[in-house]
């Protein structure tokens, strides 16, 4: 994976230096002088979590004995899903901009279960569906335009609200989150748009674990897998595509 964002980059940085080697003449030569603009914006993403195992733990069973229970869990892959938003973007100054971009993030996460506590291993599995409102807060730092490409590197918080958690599963998410995030992109002036291709990298800032949903579970066989973590970090890489 980390290879793919690395060819990613090194290609988007190629594009931007073999373009910049002649003056050409600039399309929409005024548009970054306007003091707010706005956009929308379609993209793909790839999500991962990442949870804290306790190890062994100690159950009360349904017919009321105690047990020792032994299970891990992890997402055993990146699981892909799609963004959709729109932005507005005001002009600090000529390298700087704010922007603010309320988006839908939707996504299903695979989850498995690894019960060792018998003598046969018995995996268990959930789909940990996604569907996030979004309102990113980004500053972005650009270089001077030459031509029509303008590379930038960007930072910014990202709360997120969860709508789709449920009661009945396994594992259950907070329905809120904090995202720090960080990337770069590059504006294309075209003739009557500008697109801005961008990738980042979002993680969460606390534990995205919710802490109370074992004691929503009527059925008690489910607090073994329930309580075999104590702590879950999301994370992203975004493909962006935005148009101005």
């Amino acid at each position: 994976m980390r290879r793919t964002i690395f060819c990613l980059m090194l290609t988007l940085l190629c594009a931007v230096h073999v373009m910049g080697q002649t003056r050409r003449v600039q399309n929409r030569p005024y548009t970054d002088l306007r003091p707010f603009h706005f956009g929308v914006f379609v993209g793909t993403h790839l999500q991962d979590v990442e949870f804290l195992n306790v190890g062994p733990q100690t159950l009360e069973m349904e017919d009321g004995t105690m047990a020792e229970r032994l299970v891990t869990c992890d997402q055993d892959r990146w699981d892909p899903g799609f963004n959709v938003g729109v932005l507005g973007e005001f002009r600090l100054s000529e390298h700087f901009q704010f922007r603010v971009a309320p988006a839908m993030y939707f996504g299903t996460r695979h989850l498995m279960f690894h019960n060792y506590s018998e003598e046969k291993e018995i995996e268990e599995h959930q789909e940990l569906k996604s569907a996030y409102v979004s309102t990113a807060l980004d500053l972005i730092f650009a270089s001077p335009r030459f031509n029509n490409h303008r590379p930038y590197v960007m930072v910014g918080l990202n709360p997120m609200i969860n709508l789709s958690a449920r009661d009945n599963d396994y594992l259950k998410l907070k329905g809120t989150d904090l995202f720090f995030e960080a990337g770069v992109g590059c504006d294309f002036y075209l003739p009557f748009f500008k697109l801005r291709p961008e990738l980042k990298f979002m993680f969460s800032l606390g534990n995205a674990l919710d802490p109370k949903h074992s004691e929503k579970l009527k059925n008690k066989n489910m607090l073994q897998y329930t309580k075999s973590v104590s702590e879950a970090s999301t994370k992203m890489f975004v493909l962006s595509f935005y148009f101005e």
